[in-house]
């Protein structure tokens, strides 16, 4: 079931909805048409009890002033462009440098999107126009959200652009199996050998790092927090985890990850079809400055893990990374999907 409401109206006067799915299974997900934000995931712990595993604002206003991206899809390119200028066509794009020297993420998660109710789907759409944040070609973005009867939310991609362009889209919820806390007894197993490799801003150098005996494997299941203060720069530089693993198999929807709580006896489960994923544990959300977070203050470090599927960061920079370049009368499609069970541990 799919239901919609009133949940504010903006500072430039613009109405958002809030869409609430249910399912038969006990899980409950609200989105904002307010930069397609995932707001709540309510799922039942090993005892039956609701908890809720996003994290995210109370209020609109908060969404508005806050940086940390809850819940957000964000583009037009997710993560950074090196230098905020690439080429394409033989010729050099700049863009707005939001992030020292780099561009980062862009403004979609600040856009309220157009949004219905559309079978078991809520379907969000944007018209990106030609040069905003400089980038070329208006393009037309679709986001959909269904929520399956097995505890599943599958985030479904659309683009099309009437000018060559590149793009990267991703949906940047931070989990929380327990609700409260911080995410180190979590457990988390990824399917990746290798990251491509950053430097101190964060930035890709163009090169992979193999997490052969790194604090970066998690090749086989091991609690979040376990390495996260390792004396090692590839964690040190980051404040954490904030790193781009490059997935064994790409192309089709396949399971990459699987995230456990022992303490809630909550499983999270991801699927993607893209070819890397951005491990971020929350470094530095307590610089947040919104008002309202949920439980009414700001987020302590560490307090959620996101898992925000994507092409690999400045790839318009470096050729030998898989193409974000979308052609005029192409169709930009990717799919990622969370489910949640419970086990015990």
């Amino acid at each position: 079931m799919i239901t919609s409401e009133y949940f504010g109206t903006t500072k430039d006067g613009q109405e958002v909805l809030r869409y609430t799915l249910t399912n038969q299974s006990g899980m409950t997900v609200t989105a904002l048409s307010y930069g397609c934000t995932i707001q709540r995931i309510i799922v039942p712990d090993k005892n039956g009890a609701p908890v809720d595993v996003a994290l995210g604002y109370e209020d609109l206003r908060s969404y508005e002033e806050g940086w940390s991206f809850f819940g957000a899809v964000v583009g037009r390119f997710a993560n950074r462009i090196k230098g905020a200028a690439f080429e394409l066509n033989g010729e050099t794009v700049r863009l707005k440098k939001n992030a020292g020297e780099n561009h980062l993420h862009g403004l979609f998660s600040k856009r309220v999107f157009e949004s219905e109710i559309q079978g078991d789907c809520v379907v969000f759409r944007y018209l990106s126009p030609d040069g905003e944040e400089d980038f070329p070609g208006n393009l037309q973005v679709e986001v959909r959200y269904r929520l399956t009867e097995d505890n599943a939310l599958e985030i479904d991609y659309f683009a099309e652009t009437d000018k060559d362009t590149v793009l990267n889209l991703t949906n940047h919820t931070y989990f929380n199996l327990n609700g409260t806390g911080d995410i180190f007894s979590h457990l988390l197993r990824l399917d990746s050998d290798c990251v491509t490799e950053t430097d101190v801003a964060s930035t890709p150098t163009g090169e992979f790092l193999s997490v052969e005996n790194t604090p970066l494997d998690f090749r086989t299941e091991k609690p979040i927090g376990r390495d996260i203060f390792a004396d090692d720069t590839t964690v040190k530089q980051c404040g954490g985890y904030d790193h781009n693993y490059v997935l064994n198999s790409g192309g089709e929807l396949r399971e990459f990850a699987v995230v456990k709580s022992p303490d809630s006896g909550i499983a999270l489960t991801c699927s993607t079809t893209q070819p890397g994923v951005q491990l971020y544990t929350g470094n530095f959300i307590f610089v947040d400055k919104a008002a309202r977070c949920k439980g009414g203050a700001p987020y302590e470090k560490y307090a959620g893990v996101c898992l925000e599927t994507q092409h690999y960061p400045a790839s318009p920079n470096y050729p030998h990374f898989p193409s974000t370049v979308l052609r005029r009368g192409e169709q930009f499609r990717e799919t990622t999907a969370y489910r949640f069970r419970t086990y015990q541990s």
